[in-house]
């Protein structure tokens, strides 16, 4: 550690007073990390009872973490929830084991395969709408996770999950609940009911899974194909990678969806030109590789939503040893979580960074922006395995829904982000839809 380095500014006195009673109200640890970045800047402490994480955002804090100190940091803790939950995930493992499994799985989402993808995205979009009403109500939440659960099922497991959805909907939401931000926080050993049997039942389906890949064969090339293939990898490890996939895949999908669709129909300008865009470019014909890359607005849509409630909110690391941060002491072990959400909000990168603004991703007005002041898929050699997959899959998946139905926000609603495995928007996002004929 640095001599002479700075102790970490912590909300005390009557403003940490505040903020508490704000934690306590709200029951939102994203409201109290606002209000602490509000009165405090782009690096506090939250010091609650066994929970005193160091909080950070903004380029500078992003660069030294995910960048150029990320040797000093793990993505391993020693008793999350998330570890129980994943084992030995991608997305939790360090150093060479990481990067194996990464090389194994990553040419299975890139680019080209994922293109190759586009015409299964479109069919499991069009069962999922072919169950809306012509003329109702739905809420996009459930619906653009009916979505997201058959896309990443059906392009990256090779199997179709349509028989085993309703029977494997709560086990899916209980798993994430699981790892989401909760009273396990202060109560790290809280009985947890009904985690158990749901993380049985999600292993029980991905072992016969696997079982049955290695039996009958199958696609190599897929994602589920290459992992069974792959030297050295055991049932138990492949699991591992598949429940990681099933779970942060298609979580954050779901989330990006959503809140897209929310913020569409908060301002149905944006959703008039969105659509307008989509019948020029597309016409009636299903969207390809070609005409999704020609939709540059609800691209920079999609990016907005990105920016205003990330998926992945905040990046959880370790510190591997004594060490700073901008001059700051971070002692071994400490937990430091990297806001995606306080940077994508901070006045000093972005103007008016409330306010929803697609134009701010047009061609070159993004650059205005110091780097790794938009972090949503992470930064640095660990940026979001899924990063290219999930992009494309939004705009063929808008696309398509918007080919179909003329959306509108039903009114009066009152939705929050809820900090969750991912961002989400709670209670859920309600719209009238209307067949277009």
């Amino acid at each position: 550690m640095i001599e002479n380095s700075k102790p970490l500014p912590v909300a005390d006195g009557p403003m940490g007073l505040e903020i508490l009673k704000e934690l306590v109200r709200d029951r939102s640890l994203l409201t109290a990390m606002e209000q602490m970045h509000t009165h405090i800047g782009n690096i506090f402490q939250i010091t609650m009872p066994v929970f005193q994480p160091v909080v950070v955002s903004g380029p500078e804090f992003n660069r030294q973490v995910l960048v150029t100190d990320r040797d000093k940091y793990r993505w391993r803790g020693k008793d999350d929830p998330v570890i129980r939950l994943l084992r030995h995930g991608v997305l939790v493992e360090d150093g060479e084991t990481h990067d194996q499994l990464r090389s194994s799985m990553e040419p299975a989402l890139r680019r080209t395969p994922t293109a190759e993808h586009i015409p299964a995205m479109i069919d499991y979009t069009d069962q999922v709408l072919a169950q809306w009403p012509a003329d109702g109500q739905v809420d996009m939440l459930i619906e653009m996770r009916k979505v997201a659960l058959l896309i990443l099922m059906g392009t990256l497991f090779g199997t179709d999950f349509t028989p085993d959805l309703d029977r494997l909907w709560d086990p899916i939401l209980k798993a994430i609940q699981y790892i989401s931000p909760g009273p396990w926080i202060l109560w790290p050993n809280m009985p947890r009911p009904g985690y158990k049997a749901a993380q049985r039942e999600l292993d029980e389906y991905l072992y016969d899974l696997i079982q049955q890949r290695r039996e009958e064969g199958g696609p190599e090339d897929d994602l589920l194909g290459r992992l069974v293939h792959a030297p050295d990898m055991d049932d138990d490890l492949i699991r591992d990678q598949l429940l990681t996939m099933l779970i942060a895949g298609h979580d954050t999908s779901t989330a990006m969806l959503s809140w897209t669709l929310y913020l569409l129909g908060a301002h149905p300008e944006a959703l008039a030109q969105s659509q307008a865009e989509v019948d020029t470019i597309c016409g009636l014909d299903r969207p390809t590789a070609e005409t999704v890359a020609r939709l540059p607005f609800l691209d920079q849509v999609i990016k907005e939503s990105l920016r205003l409630y990330p998926p992945i909110h905040v990046g959880n690391r370790f510190a591997g040893e004594n060490t700073e941060l901008q001059g700051y002491a971070i002692p071994d072990e400490t937990r430091v979580m990297v806001s995606m959400y306080l940077s994508h909000r901070d006045e000093a990168q972005w103007e008016e960074p409330a306010a929803f603004c697609p134009h701010r991703f047009e061609r070159g007005e993004h650059q205005k922006q110091a780097p790794l002041s938009y972090i949503p898929f992470g930064g640095g050699p660990r940026n979001c395995i899924g990063a290219t997959f999930a992009q494309i899959e939004g705009r063929v998946v808008l696309a398509r829904i918007l080919q179909q139905f003329s959306l509108e926000l039903v009114p009066g609603q009152k939705i929050k982000a809820h900090m969750g495995a991912t961002l989400e928007p709670r209670p859920g996002v309600k719209m009238s839809v209307r067949q277009r004929s």
